[in-house]
């Protein structure tokens, strides 16, 4: 389960900022999460509430996880497309030279510290 790994890291980044800007407590986690990122957001949570509850700053809190779409650029024809609604294939010529723009990755979008 990579979903546990990127619970740690996530963690170890929040408590970095956390030190640098004198926090002590973490209410909210707000992730932003490429459509084709290929993590489980419910085994992200679960994960984050078995991590979370062993860090002082971040005991009790929540993990929001918003998906964002994945776009897919043709550079047959340079438009832009969904790219789980049409692969990589092109939906507007039919070309397949084609690559992910954007839709794999994953965000700290928000830290909400009371």
């Amino acid at each position: 389960m990579h979903e546990l790994g990127i619970v740690f890291h996530v963690i170890d980044d929040i408590e970095t900022l956390g030190r640098e800007n004198d926090l002590s407590r973490v209410s909210s986690v707000t992730l932003e999460l490429g459509e084709v990122s290929g993590v489980v957001p419910s085994l992200l949570q679960d994960a984050w509430r078995w991590a979370a509850d062993r860090s002082d700053l971040l005991r009790g809190s929540e993990l929001v996880c918003e998906s964002t779409p994945a776009v897919t650029l043709c550079d047959a024809c340079g438009r832009t497309y969904g790219t789980v609604e049409h692969g990589r294939t092109c939906p507007y010529c039919g070309s397949g030279d084609t690559h992910l723009l954007y839709g794999r990755d994953m965000t700290i979008k928000q830290i909400e510290a009371c």
